[in-house]
C-alpha cells in the first residue's frame, strides 16, 4: 500500500532516534489507521528490529521474539527461559549499536503474559536508557494501551519520552488519495472516512458508485464484514455493541433513544457506551456553549464515517445485498445519500473554519462544534470569549442555492444562544454545495458566503496551492 502522508508523525520519531540518549515510544490508535505502515516507512531506511506479536501461546511469542533478534544479528539462537532474558539478550545486543527496535500489536503479549510491563520496566530503567537506541510500542487495543503501558497503574507509566496517537486522515489529509472533484470528495469520504486502509480500497478512476458496490456491497469484498471484524477484534460478545452502533447510525443519538432502540435499561447502558467510546467507536458530544463533563444534553454518533456508512446501509440490508446489491444502492442508499453526506459536510466545514483562522480568512476561535436547545440547533458555533466574538454557521449540502430564509433563520436561532454579554460580536457565515442567489452577498454585510470552489481552495493540499 502506497504510503501517504504522516509527515508529522514521522518527523517525530526521527527526532526521537536523531536526539542523544535512548528513546521510549508509544504508537497507538484504532485498527486500520496506518500504525504498521507508519513504523514501517521510518524503519525503512535506519538499523531496525522489527517484532509483529501474534495471538499464539507466550513460550512461542517469546522464541519468536528471540530468533528476530538473533537473526537481525547473525547470531546462534540461545536458550531462553522467560521474558526477563529475552530482554536481557535484547540488551546486550544494543550495547554497541544504536537500533530502532519496535514491538508491534504489543497487547498480544500482554494478553498472554500481563507480567510482560514488568519485564519492559526493568529492560527501561536498567539498560535501555544507558543506549542510543529507540524502542517502540506499538497497539490497536486503544484500551491496552492506555492501561497497560500509558495507564497511570502500569509499570511503563511516566517512561515514555514520547508517544504517537495516531488519528484518521481529515478531510483534507484524505484528498491527498481520493483524485475525485470536490463534490465527489465530499460524498466519497462520507462512505470511507479518513482511514487510510478503506480510503485505499477504493479505485478513484471508477465512479463513486461503482465503488460502493464492488468494494461494499459485495459479499467477498473486504469492507462487507470489516465492522464486524473490528469488534470481534476487541469484544468477546460483540452483538450488543453492534445493536447500539447500528441504533446511534440510525439517528437515535440520546441516552433514552439509544435505550429504547435496543432494549436496554440506561444503567447497563452507559456501561456499553463507555467501552465503545474508549475504543473510538463513538463520540459523545454537548453542545459548544456547554460543559462536556456537567451538561446533560449530550448526543452521540459512531465515530468513523465509514462505520456510519455501513451500520445505515449496509447492515439492515444483509438479505437484500446478498440477493440484489445493485438494487438496494438504487433503492436505498442512493435516495438516502445526500442526507448522510450533510452531517459529514458539516464535519468538512468545521475543519475549514479552522484552517480560514490559520490562513487569516476568518477571525480567530478558540472553540468551534455544534450547538442545540429543544428544536433549536446551529451547524457550527465559533467561541472567542477573551475578544467576546461569536460566529454562526449553517453548512447546506442541498442541491438548490442558498437564499435569504436560510439567513434569516440563522439570524433568529443565533439569538437563542445564550453566550457571552448582550454586546457580543456576532458574525456569520454559510457554507453551501449549491452555492447562493443572486444578490445575496450584495444583501449581507460581514457574512461570509463559502461555496463548492471556496471550500476546495481552503482545503487544498498545500502542494496543490
Amino acid at each position: 500500500m502506497t504510503f501517504y502522508d504522516r509527515d508529522d508523525e514521522l518527523e517525530a520519531l526521527e527526532g526521537a532516534f536523531e536526539s542523544p540518549g535512548h528513546g521510549f515510544y508509544v504508537v497507538y490508535g484504532r485498527r486500520r489507521v496506518g500504525k504498521t505502515e507508519l513504523l514501517k516507512e521510518f524503519c525503512r531506511e535506519r538499523p531496525h528490529l522489527y517484532f509483529l506479536a501474534a495471538q499464539e501461546a507466550e513460550q512461542r511469542q517469546r522464541e519468536k521474539f528471540v530468533e528476530q533478534i538473533a537473526d537481525r544479528f547473525e547470531d546462534r539462537i540461545p536458550r531462553i527461559d522467560g521474558w526477563d532474558e529475552a530482554f536481557e539478550y535484547l540488551a546486550e545486543k544494543l550495547e554497541d549499536e544504536q537500533l530502532v527496535v519496535v514491538i508491534d500489536e504489543f497487547p498480544y503479549l500482554v494478553e498472554a503474559n500481563e507480567s510482560v510491563p514488568s519485564y519492559l520496566q526493568s529492560f527501561v530503567d536498567e539498560r535501555l536508557q544507558h543506549t542510543q537506541s529507540l524502542l517502540v510500542l506499538c497497539g490497536s487495543s486503544v484500551s491496552t494501551m492506555e492501561s497497560a503501558v500509558l495507564g497511570h497503574e502500569s509499570p511503563l507509566y511516566g517512561r515514555r519520552t514520547g508517544q504517537v496517537d495516531l488519528q484518521p486522515f481529515s478531510f483534507n489529509q484524505a484528498r491527498d488519495v481520493i483524485s475525485y472533484d470536490i463534490a465527489d470528495s465530499v460524498r466519497s469520504y462520507a462512505v470511507t472516512g479518513g482511514t487510510p486502509m478503506y480510503i485505499s480500497v477504493f479505485d478513484y478512476d471508477l465512479s463513486l458508485r461503482r465503488n460502493i458496490t464492488a468494494n461494499i456491497l459485495s459479499p467477498n469484498a473486504v469492507l462487507y464484514a470489516e465492522p464486524e471484524f473490528l469488534l470481534r477484534a476487541e469484544l468477546r460478545d460483540p452483538a450488543r455493541y453492534l445493536s447500539i452502533l447500528e441504533a446511534v447510525a440510525l439517528g437515535h443519538t440520546t441516552p433514552n433513544e439509544i435505550a429504547g432502540a435496543v432494549g436496554i435499561d440506561s444503567g447497563p447502558l452507559s456501561k456499553y457506551l463507555q467501552t465503545l467510546r474508549r475504543l473510538r467507536l463513538l463520540d459523545r458530544e454537548v453542545p459548544v456553549t456547554a460543559s462536556s463533563k456537567k451538561s446533560k444534553r449530550s448526543h452521540y454518533r459512531v465515530g468513523d464515517e465509514f462505520l456510519r456508512f455501513w451500520f445505515r446501509f449496509v447492515e439492515p440490508n444483509r438479505s437484500g445485498i446478498e440477493e440484489a446489491p445493485e438494487l438496494v444502492f438504487e433503492e436505498t442508499i442512493e435516495p438516502a445519500l445526500p442526507d448522510h453526506v450533510a452531517r459529514t459536510f458539516e464535519d468538512i466545514c468545521r475543519e475549514a473554519v479552522w484552517e480560514a483562522i490559520r490562513q487569516g480568512s476568518l477571525q480567530p476561535y478558540s472553540e468551534v462544534g455544534r450547538w442545540w436547545f429543544g428544536e433549536d440547533e446551529i451547524d457550527l458555533v465559533g467561541l472567542a470569549p477573551a475578544d467576546e466574538r461569536v460566529l454562526f454557521a449553517e453548512c447546506k449540502w442541498t442541491s438548490t442555492p442558498v437564499g435569504h430564509d436560510v439567513v434569516e433563520q440563522l439570524r433568529s436561532t443565533a439569538a437563542n444562544v445564550r453566550w457571552g454579554p448582550e454586546t457580543r460580536d456576532e458574525r456569520f457565515a454559510v457554507f453551501s454545495r449549491a452555492g447562493f442567489v443572486d444578490g445575496l452577498e450584495a444583501d449581507l454585510e460581514d457574512w461570509h458566503l463559502f461555496d463548492l470552489d471556496d471550500l476546495d481552495e481552503i482545503l487544498s493540499p498545500e502542494t496543490d496551492r
